[in-house]
């Protein structure tokens, strides 16, 4: 299984527009972070999870042909704003299969109505397939699909569980019968957002007090803000099976 990290930054992305903090003027491309998304493959199979605001620059810069389904972890505008930058895809495959909550596709529906429209749809307008998910595990393509119920401060969201694989963004709140479904991973990915604690995300303290938890043999940092500081500081002080991610970084399991 391939999983290439297709954005790695908070909602803003980084740089963020106008500013003029160190990072944002940073020339190390680590340092530059669409919004937060993975790309993951298995035998010709291709799945994204999230589609944000960025999806279509994403998708060119993994030269991405075709995609068999969108996970989404909740309905926030970082991650479900691409949603209309799957024309391509359906205009070659045709409807695209989504997963989601109910709760997530009805706000979807809200967003994007004529995508969801079923009478007198727009020609140019693509089209979907709903598959919705609760809290329990379901089958994409033969592969079973365990998902991680968290909250984002008071807001459900969705990780998900591939196989040894594991991918958590937008995480503060995980109780701990959620926390038993990630054991024996080999890759863990976890939102940090920055150093000083938020109230919806994982500051880097509690990300890696969470991985050690877990106890992962490797684990990825996503979801970073520019308070975070500069890549190659930040990552020098992590611990050695702790990596901050990076947009376009590519790891086999």
């Amino acid at each position: 299984m391939k999983i290439t990290f297709l954005g790695t930054g908070t909602s803003q992305g980084i740089p963020v527009i106008g500013s003029t903090h160190p990072v944002c003027l940073s020339d190390n491309p680590k340092d530059k972070r669409l919004r937060v998304s993975v790309l993951i493959e298995w035998d010709n199979r291709t799945y994204v999870i999230d589609c944000g605001p960025d999806f279509r620059q994403q998708m060119l810069n993994a030269n991405c042909r075709k995609i068999d389904g969108i996970l989404f972890t909740h309905e926030h505008a970082d991650h479900t704003m691409g949603l209309d930058d799957i024309r391509p895809f359906f205009f070659r495959q045709g409807d695209i299969p989504l997963y989601a909550h109910d709760r997530v596709f009805r706000a979807l529906e809200k967003r994007f109505d004529y995508i969801f429209e079923t009478e007198n749809k727009y020609p140019g307008a693509p089209a979907v397939t709903k598959i919705e998910i609760k809290n329990e595990p379901f089958e994409v393509d033969s592969k079973i699909v365990v998902p991680i119920d968290g909250l984002h401060y008071k807001l459900q969201v969705f990780g998900f569980r591939f196989n040894k694989f594991a991918y958590l963004t937008d995480m503060k709140t995980i109780k701990d019968e959620e926390i038993d479904k990630l054991s024996g991973l080999d890759v863990l990915v976890v939102n940090a957002l920055r150093n000083d604690p938020h109230i919806s995300h994982f500051n880097l303290e509690e990300a890696l007090q969470f991985i050690d938890r877990v106890n992962p043999k490797r684990a990825y940092l996503t979801h970073i803000s520019h308070l975070m500081g500069f890549h190659d500081e930040v990552q020098q002080e992590l611990p050695e099976n702790v990596y901050l991610a990076y947009d376009n970084l590519q790891i086999t399991i």
